[in-house]
């Protein structure tokens, strides 16, 4: 029987390969235009995407062109489409050019040109093209209020759609001449496609009240010619989209390690694909969940593995170099004292904690002992958001490099 390590590795390896784009354009491809096929788009996962429609666009005997975006080390090789390598989370010069020029490929689109969009997450940052009066400086000063605010990412999305001249619709509206088709990866809670990369072609009202209030209730300041140049943004009226495919979720994810703890001889719960929350509460929950199952086989009788998926936050108080699923997962293995019988895993799919080297971390049983024998303070490494630190020394980190797809947080809780 493999060990904890091996099942809960194994698991997350079967999650990540349910996430990726390979195979997955095939019987979804719109009717070849009598025009050219134009592909744009962004995300973590864009060039994957590219890859994989550029495959299967290419056996219907179609060829195609076009430009996606992706973060720094997630670029793979395409036959047609160029790949740009941009900054994540905080967008810089390369995303904003290249959000430009995608926008021009849109506009320049005719009446019998097709539009390919593939979005994923981490789009939101990279297709960075700042409204009227907002320059790349501002949007970057405020993508860095809103990270370390504990803003969940749906109100984060929606402040960025306000200060932006692509994203929220506004890339299906540049398109409107031509034929548009969407193609979606998701990262978001719900699988919302306007919440996904911030919704480039998905048209929607904007309202600039809604983002000038979420920036109040984070106390984030806000300069007089930003809150201008979000009320002169707002979208009243949206244009017309066309079809959208959701290629990956985050509970498909979930639902191929489910079908893989049962190969183990386990018994799965996945308790929710979009759970948010502040990381060490969330970790504090699941903790009370699997003393549950340890004293009443309830919800579910071992030997088990509890699933879950979402994205939590973590508002910043230390200076650490943390992670969200890192933090979630200290704050689990404090919760659990030490419980002989339970181990863990946590990791962004996307193969970056936060902004550190690794996916998330992993434990077992030994993690507590192992840090008192070696004076580590985990109590005090947790309170300074320094999780990455902790299992860093404790030789539990999660390293896959980029995984080339993102549908958000992936946890599993193994209880024997």
């Amino acid at each position: 029987m493999p060990n904890e390590s091996e099942i809960l590795h194994a698991l997350f390896k079967a999650a990540l390969s349910a996430a990726l784009p390979d195979g997955k354009f095939d019987g979804r491809l719109p009717p070849k235009p009598k025009g050219r096929t134009i592909v744009v788009g962004a995300g973590k996962a864009s060039a994957r995407m590219a890859a994989a429609f550029e495959q299967a666009w290419t056996r219907t005997g179609a060829g195609c062109e076009g430009l996606v975006v992706t973060r720094y080390g997630h670029a793979v090789p395409t036959t047609s489409t160029e790949v740009v390598e941009a900054s994540h989370p905080v967008p810089d010069e390369a995303g904003l050019n290249a959000a430009g020029r995608i926008l021009q490929l849109a506009e320049n689109a005719g009446p019998e040109d097709l539009v390919v969009a593939l979005v994923s997450g981490g789009a939101s940052a990279l297709l960075s093209l700042p409204a009227e009066g907002v320059t790349l400086a501002d949007k970057q000063a405020l993508n860095r209020a809103l990270l370390k605010s504990g803003a969940p990412i749906g109100e984060m999305n929606l402040v960025r759609k306000s200060l932006s001249a692509i994203k929220g619709g506004r890339l299906a509206a540049s398109a409107g001449r031509a034929q548009l088709v969407t193609y979606l990866i998701s990262d978001v809670p719900g699988d919302d496609p306007s919440s996904i990369g911030s919704g480039p072609t998905i048209p929607e009202t904007v309202d600039p009240e809604a983002a000038l209030s979420i920036l109040r209730k984070y106390d984030i300041d806000v300069p007089p010619h930003i809150a201008a140049a979000i009320k002169a943004n707002a979208v009243h009226r949206p244009a017309a989209g066309g079809p959208v495919h959701m290629l990956a979720t985050p509970k498909m994810a979930l639902d191929a390690a489910a079908a893989k703890a049962r190969e183990f001889g386990l018994n799965p719960l996945v308790l929710g694909d979009a759970i948010e929350g502040e990381a060490r509460e969330v970790g504090r929950v699941m903790a009370g969940i699997a003393h549950s199952v340890l004293q009443h086989d309830e919800p579910i009788a071992r030997p088990c593995v509890l699933l879950s998926g979402g994205e939590t936050t973590v508002t910043v108080r230390g200076q650490g170099r943390g992670g969200r699923n890192a933090e979630f997962l200290l704050a689990l293995a404090l919760a659990l004292k030490g419980e002989r019988s339970v181990s863990a895993m946590a990791c962004d799919t996307d193969g970056i904690d936060g902004s550190e080297d690794n996916a998330g971390a992993w434990f077992d049983a030994s993690l507590l002992p192992i840090a008192r024998e070696k004076g580590i303070d985990l109590t005090s490494l947790l309170a300074g958001n320094d999780a990455y630190t902790a299992f860093e020394r404790l030789e539990r980190l999660v390293v896959t490099g980029p995984t080339l797809t993102n549908v958000n947080d992936f946890r599993a809780i193994l209880i024997r």
